[in-house]
């Protein structure tokens, strides 16, 4: 084993939702390996902690965006930011994880050596200082979109003389009150903001190229509410899970298998909350549900919003930012006091790290998918990226579970270095796909290129199937012959030895 151990067993990036996950996980399944999660900004959260423009929710119930360990509490299923934060800050203080945190530190690099065994990571600190950690195992949580810019559109936004933000970066205490606002886009935050600004504001805009599609749910899931009442907490968790989970799937494969049904079903909701009279153009997107994800509306709070007159939306394109607004191809002036560009998301790999081995840099768009979780060819290290067609944590709950079993593996075999071997002859029968084919979302397809490679045959890809996942994932060997469990001295040895099998 190693002379000198490195500062961490583990070194988990991000203490958002996959890595406060990943550190519980540790605590419950891999208790005798040291970790530490290095989180850039000041609070914990990530996401949850990032955005903060009004109404900031879940569009996932938090029976399945909650952990499979930590049952949600609240009454409403679809919950508000500051209660996700609620429910993430009393995890890391009832499970003593809080004290493994390290606020302002930005991961820069990640090199691994595979005559040390362990990553050398060097961070920037809030003060602009750099300091360095060496950890066996590497664990990003760090997201799947950049925290540092949104997506621009290349607006020419010059001419107009009121204020313009992007949700990604909310000023603190706005004041929209009796103003003006145009939302420009029409994806969760727009669907999201527009009710709750129009709460204050004199009118709000949603203006939109292409409609979404929208369902409406209430966000009190009344049979959890009953469940809770009736049976103990964590038998009513794991019922509300399990219905919500193959609820969840049924949707989406019967959008896929019958997609005009599906369509009718959503058509009908919106009649129900608007009347016969709405304008079904506005609400009929030119794709099937699920090419995109489907928008929430609880409580019909936007459809509410709508009918009361405090807001509206505007299909249409841009023509030019005027002064006082936007001018529509159609002619139509928006008028507008405050603008906000809800235009999408950026997508990043691995937190914008720069991984390397050896000093060699890592191209991820060359690497293949392992089980969803790690890499080809690359030892010591799992990222999470969620589902797009239900709740993150569902993986995130699988892939910190998984990898849990695989320290444990190592450990058991005295081995430091653990690598999914791809040989040559392996690669060239697999059968590549583009990973998000089936998904038109703007900020998936911007994306087409970084991402890693997809098979279309197991283990060699990431799924968009939980229920199998999660089978999968918790009953199969750890010591699959595909993972090459290794010690320092032999790893080159061993490796070799292993692609020399596979051909």
């Amino acid at each position: 084993m190693l002379a000198t151990p490195p500062d961490f067993d583990v070194l988990i990036v991000g203490a958002g939702i996959s890595g406060i996950g990943m550190a519980a996980h540790m605590e419950m399944k891999a208790p005798n390996h040291s970790y530490a999660i290095v989180e850039r900004r000041e609070d914990l959260g990530g996401t949850w902690d990032l955005f903060r423009y009004p109404g900031i929710r879940s569009d996932s119930d938090m029976h399945t965006l909650g952990f499979d360990f930590e049952p949600w509490r609240h009454e409403k299923s679809i919950a508000d930011g500051p209660a996700i934060l609620d429910y993430l800050n009393m995890i890391v203080d009832q499970r003593g994880i809080r004290q493994h945190i390290r606020n302002g530190h930005k991961v820069l690099s990640a090199d691994f050596r595979d005559d040390e065994a362990r990553w050398h990571v060097e961070m920037e600190l809030a003060d602009g200082s750099t300091t360095r950690l060496t950890a066996n195992f590497l664990y990003l949580g760090s997201g799947y979109y950049d925290y540092d810019e949104a997506y621009d559109p290349g607006f020419e936004l010059g001419a107009f003389e009121g204020q313009v933000l992007h949700p990604q970066f909310w000023p603190k205490d706005l004041d929209y009150t009796d103003k003006k606002v145009v939302v420009i886009g029409s994806g969760a935050p727009a669907v999201t903001i527009l009710p709750s600004m129009a709460e204050k504001a004199a009118h709000v805009t949603m203006l939109q190229r292409t409609p979404p599609w929208m369902f409406a749910r209430p966000a009190k899931d009344r049979i959890a509410n009953f469940l809770r009442r009736v049976l103990p907490e964590g038998i009513a968790y794991k019922i509300t899970r399990f219905k919500n989970v193959k609820m969840q799937d049924i949707a989406f494969k019967r959008a896929r298998q019958k997609p005009e049904k599906m369509k009718a079903m959503l058509n009908r909701g919106i009649e129900k909350a608007l009347g016969p009279d709405y304008d079904r153009e506005a609400f009929t997107p030119p794709y099937n549900p699920w090419d995109q994800r489907i928008c929430l509306v609880p409580d019909d709070d936007l459809f509410e919003a709508m009918k009361a007159g405090t807001a509206s939306v505007v299909t249409d394109q841009i023509e030019a930012f005027e002064a006082k607004g936007i001018r529509l191809k159609s002619g139509k002036l928006l008028e507008a006091d405050i603008i906000i560009t809800a235009t999408g998301l950026k997508l990043a790999v691995a937190g914008k790290i720069a991984i390397s081995q050896n000093g060699e840099s890592v191209d991820f768009s060359q690497r293949f998918y392992y089980k969803g979780c790690m890499f080809s060819n690359l030892p010591n290290l799992s990222a999470v990226f969620g589902y797009i067609n239900a709740s993150w944590t569902l993986r995130a709950d699988i892939n910190s579970d998984f990898i849990c079993r695989v320290l444990n593996e190592m450990r058991a075999k005295g081995t430091d270095i653990v690598t999914p071997v791809l040989s040559p002859e392996v690669e060239a029968q697999l059968e590549p796909e583009d990973i998000f084919a089936s998904f038109s979302s703007g900020y998936l397809q911007r994306a087409r290129g970084l991402n890693p490679q997809n098979s279309t045959h197991y283990p060699w890809r990431l799924n968009q199937e939980y229920i199998a996942d999660r089978k999968t994932m918790a009953n199969d060997p750890i010591d699959d012959g595909i993972l090459a469990f290794t010690r320092v001295s032999e790893a080159a040895d061993q490796a070799q030895a292993q692609l020399e099998a596979a051909e």
